[in-house]
């Protein structure tokens, strides 16, 4: 069991995403593991070429992300979590969002740290418009 789980780095921006920081902001003495996730933007979806994305944040998407990584870190297994979203322009190859969490063991941080990603897809208020290579555009998780 841990004392005093934190959210160690969390952020909504427009700003490129550092995983290393990330990393070093969930390190722990106590930590055998830290496990951290980047979500990179792909060139394809569904089978169609994308060229680039943009996506838009409501003014709760902080609170959102930041009542989520206090769930993870509340975990009695956690140490420290991290996570950061980016909202703007984001070409291929670009991070989108950056997740780490610190645990004593591995399996007990491979599954927080899914756990940390899951939850953000699912509940933050950021949007994702997609372009296509040809032309076409289409916004996902749009409520």
């Amino acid at each position: 069991m841990t004392a005093d789980p934190t959210t160690a780095l969390l952020a909504v921006t427009d700003q490129p995403l550092d995983l290393a920081a990330h990393e070093a902001a969930v390190a722990d003495r106590r930590a055998g593991a830290v496990v951290s996730f980047q979500g990179v933007v792909r060139d394809h979806d569904h089978g169609r070429p994308v060229t680039l994305l943009e996506y838009e944040g409501h003014p709760s998407a902080v609170e959102t992300l930041r009542a989520v990584a206090a769930e993870i870190a509340a975990d009695p297994d956690v140490y420290a979590v991290a996570v950061s979203h980016r909202i703007g322009r984001l070409d291929i190859g670009d991070v989108a969002l950056v997740a780490a969490v610190s645990t004593a063991h591995r399996a007990a941080a491979f599954a927080a740290c899914a756990r940390l990603v899951d939850e953000v897809k699912a509940r933050l208020p950021i949007w994702k418009r997609q372009v296509f290579a040809d032309g076409t555009e289409e916004w996902v998780n749009c409520p």
